[in-house]
């Protein structure tokens, strides 16, 4: 099931045979395959001290990682990588990509450090431009009560929208808006509720945009487009413990001691106070003040551990210590629903805000100060309390500037951005000098590390260039898989007759064997979601010859000891025990090889090695005991009257 699952339940539903449905694990695809970019930046460290190259590499990583997330990438890959050199490469992966001259310039840009003030000097909207605002929504009322009493009366409403609606996007098709779930558009979504299914507004509606008039024509249930089956979100909240080696997590803990502590968390672990250990525990930054609350979301969102256990978790319960590449998690499932969607036609007519008339007024305001004026940020205990603290050090012009702006903002907040988000608002105590300043707060170690090392990656920007980009497009990536299964077809079809036409019985057994390699290759692959790559389908399809190699051993073998005369069933014994010795140590230098492969090459090269090794490993049992048990099936007494099943005529005649 875990191969085909999607065919088994699209015949169930086909057919409605009383069978319930299976999960669907589907395969990660890289980009090349599923159409995006690799880019690969070469990061120059020569101005950084050895022992902060690794925290500045880590910190850049952080930084892009962040970055890329506004592009909307699906499963976006970041990942440094040392050559024994010295030299450090970040390689960026990312799959579905549409716009790669942005996401390029995006990535590139040096991470930016601001210190900001609050702004006192906010433009404030005169009478004349309030009398224009008011003057404009009064009109934009009148004319929406105009055009709902038009509706209401019976009018047309996609020749009204096409009439009256300022949406330009959809007023040419008569204001049809599509489909809307609730995570699209919340505005129109709970006004199509209030409204109901068949029916048009009957009064109006005021949202951010202006006034809404909608028709809600239909509602069904989201379905996945692939399976038939329908789409639900559930609402969880969760308490992590990292421990070192995962993603962004500085605890100190070993993997056996976070594993202790989370056990001893579940045994503790109730709905009811699943919250207050959240935030006394959870090493997620940003835990003590969200409860690990995740709010509602769907398949796709989260992690492929994480959403697996959560979506097939009862309400109410609290999981079993779930691991993914940020630690070990407990999982409250709180609630769950389908997704309901709408079809929808609308008609907007649009209002102003104060922010159209007079433009976007911040509430704080950049200082001269930047990250530029910065030179480390290191995390340190407060000798009082023994909380964590984040120090920093300025450079002289900086330590300057940052008392002229202490001096003027004594008791108020100075905010601290990265690029372009706020990452601390710590508040001024007394006017600082000396150059060096404490950011003190309600957060733990990690959060307190996570905040230095994001310091750091502004104040010490580590320049990357460009040294590689490989781009393909979805069209190209679906000829690739094509390809690829076209070429694995017909190197499994020649492989079999190769075997079956000179080998025989044992052939056809060793077919038979290869077929389960081939089900439990690809079910690896799906359940330890092995990110397949161009090159990572060729390890695949190399790993089907090399799946027999073992086979064409054993079998040559069981023919030298019928040639001695020992009877059948000792010589399959004897063929199995005499090969062994040159499958192991054939197999032993590929899999060396490959984890050589693994450690020190890039990412396409390394996901040839990872297939490849799977393949090997595997190809090792099938040929040792599932084609074994396939020739023990068949009665050797039935064998041994048809040696022609097994060698040749001539073999048997030379016996």
């Amino acid at each position: 099931m875990v191969d085909f699952g999607s065919y088994y339940n699209k015949l169930v539903n086909k057919y409605q045979i009383p069978l319930p449905h299976v999960g669907e694990i589907s395969f990660s695809l890289g980009p090349d395959l599923v159409g995006g970019t690799v880019l690969t930046y070469q990061a120059d460290v020569s101005a950084i001290s050895p022992q902060d190259r690794s925290s500045a590499i880590d910190g850049v990583r952080d930084v892009i990682e962040r970055r890329i997330n506004v592009f909307g990438v699906s499963e976006p890959r970041v990942e440094v990588k040392r050559t024994t050199s010295g030299d450090y490469y970040i390689i960026v992966e990312l799959a579905g990509i549409k716009d790669v001259k942005q996401a390029i310039k995006t990535i590139g840009e040096t991470p930016l450090l601001e210190f900001k003030e609050q702004n006192t000097e906010k433009r404030q909207i005169t009478e004349a431009e309030t009398k224009q605002l008011n003057d404009f929504n009064q009109q934009a009322e009148k004319k929406a009560t105009e055009v709902l009493g038009k509706v209401i009366s019976g009018g047309d409403f996609t020749a009204l929208a096409k009439q009256y609606s300022e949406d330009e996007t959809v007023k040419d098709n008569g204001g049809d808006s599509g489909w809307i779930t609730e995570k699209d558009n919340k505005q129109l979504y709970d006004l199509a509720q209030k409204v109901g299914v068949g029916k048009t507004s009957t009064d109006l509606t005021k949202t951010d945009k202006g006034y809404e008039i909608i028709k809600a024509e239909e509602m069904k249930v989201k379905t996945d487009p692939f399976t038939n089956t329908e789409e639900k979100e559930v609402e969880a909240a969760h308490l992590l413990i990292c421990y070192q080696g995962k993603t962004s997590c500085e605890s100190g803990l070993t993997k056996e001691q976070a594993e202790e502590k989370i056990k001893r968390l579940k045994e503790q672990a109730t709905p009811e106070n699943f919250k207050d250990l959240v935030k006394q525990n959870s090493t997620e930054p940003g835990a003590r003040d969200s409860g690990g609350e995740l709010g509602w979301f769907g398949k796709g969102s989260m992690v492929k551990p994480f959403e697996d256990e959560v979506f097939k978790q009862k309400v109410g319960t609290i999981s079993d210590p779930v691991e993914t590449d940020f630690g070990l998690h407990l999982i409250f499932k709180q609630d769950e629903r389908k997704v309901e969607e709408y079809h929808l036609k609308h008609i907007l007519i649009k209002t102003k805000t104060e922010e159209d008339i007079i433009g976007k007024q911040s509430d704080w305001k950049n200082t001269e100060l930047t990250g530029k004026n910065l030179k480390k940020a290191v995390v340190q205990f407060n000798p009082n309390d023994n909380t964590p603290e984040v120090s920093l050090e300025f450079d002289s012009e900086g330590a300057k500037m940052f008392e002229e702006i202490t001096g003027r903002n004594v008791d108020k907040p100075v905010a601290i951005y990265l690029d372009g988000e706020p990452i601390s608002t710590p508040r001024v105590n007394e006017k600082i000098t000396g150059g060096k300043a404490v950011i003190s707060g309600k957060f733990n170690i990690t959060e307190a590390k996570l905040l230095a090392q994001r310091l750091n990656a502004g104040a010490l920007p580590v320049p990357i260039n460009l040294s590689q980009q490989d781009t393909s497009g979805p069209s190209l990536g679906q000829k690739s898989v094509a390809d690829s299964l076209r070429a694995g077809l017909i190197s499994f079809i020649l492989v079999a007759l190769f075997m079956i036409l000179f080998y025989r019985l044992p052939g056809l057994m060793s077919v038979l064997a290869l077929v389960v390699y081939s089900v439990l290759v690809l079910a690896v692959f799906k359940l330890i979601a092995v990110r397949l790559t161009l090159a990572g389908l060729a390890g695949f399809i190399i790993s089907i010859g090399m799946a027999v190699d073992a086979n064409i051993l054993i079998f040559a073998r069981m023919k030298e000891e019928i040639r001695t005369g020992k009877p059948l069933s000792i010589a399959i014994e004897e063929g199995f025990k005499r090969a062994w010795p040159s499958i192991r140590d054939s197999n032993f230098n590929t899999l060396i090889t490959c984890f050589i492969l693994i450690q020190f090459t890039t990412s396409v090269v390394r996901g040839f090695a990872i297939t490849l090794a799977l393949g090997v490993i595997i190809s090792m049992f099938t040929a040792i005991f599932i084609t074994r048990n396939f020739l023990s099936l068949i009665p050797s007494s039935w064998l041994e009257k048809r040696h022609g099943l097994i060698t040749s005529v001539k073999s048997v005649v030379n016996k």
